[in-house]
């Protein structure tokens, strides 16, 4: 005993080696003797010393993070050094407001950070709330009610209908034992469950001799011992994976990341490159080549880039949440828009996670059943024609038997028709009345005496009724290799035939090769008086009434969700806990590209990372997986280059969603678990709102990216004025609390507005962009060195032609801010098409955003350049109504030149458009 109680304590370790030992092909007795423990169970005292030993059954709480470090590490960031920076440097400037502007901005930034962090913590606490608060344990041969964290390995568990499974258990009896495992398998339907060991190959959902911690007892009873718990649990492992999995960040912060590097560099490098030029050249005074150099940094310093990219992700969320789509990390927004591929579940998320009968077969021929999920309507063909069952004797006593052998009941709620007991027979109920058959009036017409319940030995339930004429007779429902096995004869319309084996085998396999699970229906006629079913009367003679198909149908609007996806560059894969068979129907039927190859969790664990890598490249549909394939695949995609959302709503999908590069979960029947670890959830369920949200990502996407081809250019015209005046030596056209006046004032009311640009015409005819695309691409620098030349010209010009005309200083720089901002409202007009011409109505009217922001810039700069303490301010002056003109033509000659050259661009071409 001391031995095996040792070797559970090393399988006690959250790795998950407890299943080294394959509990699952074990014998229950070598079960029960391994773990040194019977059919009377523990006794008190032995159970109280393994609690000892193993510790309390539910999953570990890591340490998190104290609250004032997870804050200070949103600080952390290169991009967030140079606000900082700017900051520092508008206090020496002594403009005290526009650094708690910024620091503001900052601060912000940080409080989103810090409310997101911890989601990894909140994703364990909600897989720790599946586990059973309580669990019937037999203890010195004594049923007992005790605290779930209470049982220890070797434990005996007692199960019934309706009981959440509180660890994982080796079965040792059961009877007519259902498991529901969907939320860790994928597993469309209740499992068999019985104690006769499985193949110690057998993946986690053919494991059919373990009962796992947290999934749900759907039907019959049973008992089993507990050969692991808490962290050692299949739950456990996911727990595990949880923790373990690396979050990513998204492909615009790495952009960014790379970006804040490069332009720090340029910004520092530049200042003081102007700074030793100053000095040694031009013999500037130190103080005064100082404060050249913190102007040229001013000017170069986006301030308002980070704001106003926090504010464009906030506006798409809200733009999702109208869709249904709820995001949870802001970031998350923009990843969606360079997604290449899907991951998708298959239960819940493609289909309807809702069985229903999809085919019907009679002696007489094959029938397609239409309408989906338990509603009874729809209807019943052949060859796409409806029929009347009333006019096909065998089918109507096909769907009769059915009904009398059932014991499920449908009932319409707010939300639709849903199932009091077995889903599939459910299903057998909505078949029915398609068929015309009232429930109510058959069960009263034909009553039930007696029933042999559904046993996973015999697989198969019968029962036995009486009708008001005398007539005995037994319905039975069962596995088709079972229920063919006792059937001598088949119903005909003209009557009973004998039974052609093989054509009904072939059939079986037809319909299983659609992915459909088969149901065999027979009858038998029983002797007048017979009260009593026992096996022995339906071992053998029975009349086969035919098979009936059932499948979890796909949704409708995801086949179209899928189409979207493929016209969209996305890739959609599959990856289920479900059989080969059943994921290759529902993805036929979806359109999924390469439906026909599959791979299966157990040839993926046969896979190196190479091979794993290869075979996710180029397989569509995954059958059979466990947690691990799924992250493992994730991983391996993401090791190629791509850009990966998975979608999911079980428990086993939550290591995968935490990893993804957008991790989406459902709302409605999604587990706390996946939707803690996801960045969006559906509200919906709808996989079409994958395909709204992609859409909003890439609108998000391009809006950052015009915002980022507004800002850098006007900065950096900015920078080239500055450093133009200390290269040819002539006085600064701009000071330093002026340059900072045109970034602060301009951010906000023009910089800001290309955040509410709506979706451009071909966004979602573009294949996504590539993961590694860098925020500074060769378009990107082009535009940047073309609009900043031309900036420097507009200015300097108009600097010059007023000194040349005798106006004060004074009044030279103010034409100077004014013309830089005329200019960055016509360059706003330019750059808000990336993909096409800004000469349409469209584009010269602009959106209400656009108009609101150059009114409010307006206003502003008529402030600036007239109010009494604006010139006290910013030492300005006021300039003459014909000069205003002069400035309005050169933004006009602006926006001409830049539409000029986006004309000659792409008359050259794709590579000219997108160097």
């Amino acid at each position: 005993m001391a031995d095996a109680l040792d070797t559970q304590a090393n399988h006690a370790a959250p790795t998950g080696a407890i299943f080294d030992r394959s509990w699952h092909a074990v014998p229950a007795d070598e079960a029960l003797q391994a773990l040194a423990t019977g059919h009377d169970g523990l006794d008190e005292a032995d159970a109280a010393r393994r609690l000892t030993a193993h510790g309390p059954n539910r999953l570990p709480a890591a340490a998190p993070r104290s609250a004032f470090r997870r804050f200070i590490a949103q600080f952390d960031n290169l991009l967030i050094y140079v606000l900082l920076a700017s900051a520092g440097i508008t206090v020496a400037l002594g403009h005290l407001i526009d650094a708690g502007v910024i620091l503001a901005v900052v601060l912000v930034n940080a409080v989103v950070g810090f409310v997101q962090e911890g989601r990894a913590e909140r994703a364990l606490d909600a897989i720790r709330g599946m586990l059973a608060p309580q669990a019937s344990v037999v203890r010195s041969g004594r049923r007992r009610t005790i605290a779930a964290e209470d049982l220890v390995p070797g434990d005996l568990v007692l199960l019934e209908a309706g009981d959440r499974v509180a660890a994982d258990l080796r079965l040792v009896r059961s009877r007519s034992l259902r498991v529901e495992e969907a939320a860790l398998t994928g597993e469309s339907v209740p499992v068999e469950k019985s104690p006769a060991p499985a193949p110690p190959e057998a993946s986690l959902g053919d494991r059919t001799s373990m009962a796992f911690s947290g999934t749900l007892v759907a039907a019959g009873h049973g008992a089993g011992v507990v050969v692991a718990t808490g962290a050692a649990t299949e739950i456990g492992r996911v727990s595990a994976l949880v923790g373990t999995v690396e979050t990513l960040t998204t492909p615009l912060l790495r952009q960014m990341g790379v970006f804040a590097r490069q332009l720090t560099a340029v910004i520092l490098a530049g200042a003081a490159a102007v700074f030793a030029f100053a000095v040694l050249v031009r013999d500037y005074a130190a103080e005064d080549a100082f404060l050249i150099s913190v102007s040229l940094a001013v000017s170069a310093i986006p301030e308002g880039l980070p704001a106003v990219m926090t504010i464009a992700l906030a506006i798409g969320v809200q733009r999702m949440a109208a869709r249904n789509a709820i995001v949870r990390r802001l970031p998350a927004v923009e990843t969606l828009g360079s997604v290449s591929v899907i991951c998708t579940d298959k239960t819940g998320t493609l289909t309807r996670n809702e069985m229903t009968i999809g085919a019907a077969v009679s002696a007489t021929g094959i029938f397609d059943v239409t309408g989906g999920g338990y509603e009874p309507r729809g209807a019943i063909c052949r060859n796409e024609e409806e029929v009347d069952a009333a006019e096909h004797p065998p089918l109507l006593e096909l769907a009769r038997a059915a009904l009398l052998c059932n014991d499920a009941a449908l009932q319409r709620t707010e939300h639709g028709w849903i199932v009091e007991g077995d889903p599939m027979e459910g299903a057998l109920l909505a078949f029915t009345a398609k068929a015309g058959l009232d429930p109510a009036s058959l069960r009263k017409q034909f009553p039930r005496t007696d029933e042999i319940p559904f046993d996973a030995e015999h697989r198969f339930m019968a029962t036995l009724h009486h009708g008001h004429d005398g007539e005995t007779f037994a319905c039975l429902k069962g596995a088709p290799e079972r229920v063919l096995a006792m059937c001598d004869h088949a119903r005909w319309p003209a009557g009973d035939e004998p039974l052609d084996l093989a054509a009904w085998q072939e059939l079986v396999e037809r319909l299983a090769a659609q992915g459909q699970r088969v149901l065999a229906i027979a009858t038998k006629p029983m002797p007048l008086g017979t009260r009593d079913l026992a096996f022995a009367d339906v071992e053998g003679g029975l009349v086969l009434l035919g098979l009936l198909g059932l499948i979890d149908p796909p949704r409708e609007e995801a086949i179209a969700a899928v189409r979207d996806c493929q016209a969209a560059g996305i890739r959609v894969k599959m990856i289920t806990g479900d059989h080969a068979a059943t994921a290759r129907a529902i993805a036929r039927q979806i359109g999924i590209a390469n439906s026909d190859a599959i791979a299966t969790g157990a040839e993926l664990d046969r896979l190196e990372d190479e091979g794993l890598r290869r075979v996710g490249r180029e397989t569509d549909v995954f059958a059979r997986t466990a947690p691990e394939h799924k992250l493992r695949l994730v991983e391996a995609l993401q090791a190629e280059g791509t850009v990966l959302a998975m979608t999911g709503d079980g428990v086993n999908d939550a290591p995968a969603l935490k990893r993804a590069d957008v991790g989406i979960a459902m709302g409605r029947k999604g587990t706390e678990a996946a939707k803690e670890a996801a960045e969006m959830v559906l509200a919906d369920d709808n996989f079409t709102s994958i395909v709204a949200a992609v859409r909003e990502g890439r609108t998000v996407y391009d809006n950052l990216k015009k915002v980022i081809t507004w800002t850098l250019p006007t900065n950096g015209g900015e920078a080239l004025v500055i450093i133009a005046a200390v290269l040819l030596g002539f006085t600064l056209p701009l000071t330093p609390v002026q340059v900072l006046w045109i970034n602060m004032a301009t951010a906000v009311t023009l910089g800001l507005t290309l955040a509410f640009e709506p979706t451009e015409p071909d966004a979602m005819r573009r294949p996504p962009r590539a993961a590694d695309e860098p925020i500074l691409s060769g378009l990107l620098v082009w535009q940047i060195i073309f609009a900043s030349v031309l900036f420097l010209i507009g200015a300097s010009g108009m600097f010059f032609w007023a000194l040349a005309r005798g106006l004060p200083l004074e009044t030279a720089r103010t034409l100077v801010v004014n013309t830089i901002v005329v200019m960055e409202i016509f360059y706003l007009f330019s750059v808000r098409f990336r993909h096409g011409s800004s000469l349409t109505w469209r584009g010269l009217f602009g959106t209400r955003a656009v108009l609101a922001g150059v009114a409010m810039v307006t206003v502003l700069q008529f402030l600036f350049t007239y109010a009494p303490f604006m010139q006290a301010l910013f030492d300005t002056r006021p300039v003459a109504f014909q000069d205003g003109l002069a400035v309005v033509g050169v933004g006009i000659a602006l926006f001409v030149i830049l539409e000029v050259e986006k004309l000659v661009r792409r008359s050259l071409g794709p590579t000219a458009r997108s160097r």
